[in-house]
């Protein structure tokens, strides 16, 4: 079992950034593939962005590829997600997601943090 909470959301005027911050409790952190989904209100969740096991392999959505940034610090059992250039568009409840398989293809997660809001002013 993992325990994920996510912190940094607010609200911030387009173009600005933000950075999220995801930080784990239980088994060993390190142990799994980390990513980054949102939901956006009246749609599904979609992907954002996954970092492998040791951090050496990213995967974008095209939506964010260019514009946010993720990464991991296994030492503080934490992942990030830098968002530049923010839209409208990316105003949704951002949610961290951690898996047990090694690819950071793929949707399927195990464990899923309780979100936070992230709301674009245009």
């Amino acid at each position: 079992q993992v325990q994920l909470v996510e912190s940094g959301g607010g609200l911030v005027q387009a173009g600005g950034s933000l950075r999220l911050s995801c930080t784990a409790s239980g088994r060993t952190f390190s142990s799994y593939t980390m990513g980054w989904f949102r939901q956006a209100p009246g749609k599904e969740r979609e992907f954002v962005a996954a970092i492998s096991r040791g951090g050496g392999t990213t995967y974008y959505a095209d939506s964010v590829k260019g514009r946010f940034t993720i990464s991991r610090d296994n030492a503080k059992n934490t992942e990030y997600l830098q968002m530049n250039t923010l839209k409208p568009e990316d105003t949704a409840v951002y949610y961290c997601a951690a898996k047990t398989l090694i690819s950071v293809v793929g949707t399927h997660y195990d464990y899923w943090g309780q979100g936070t809001q992230v709301t674009v002013s245009s």
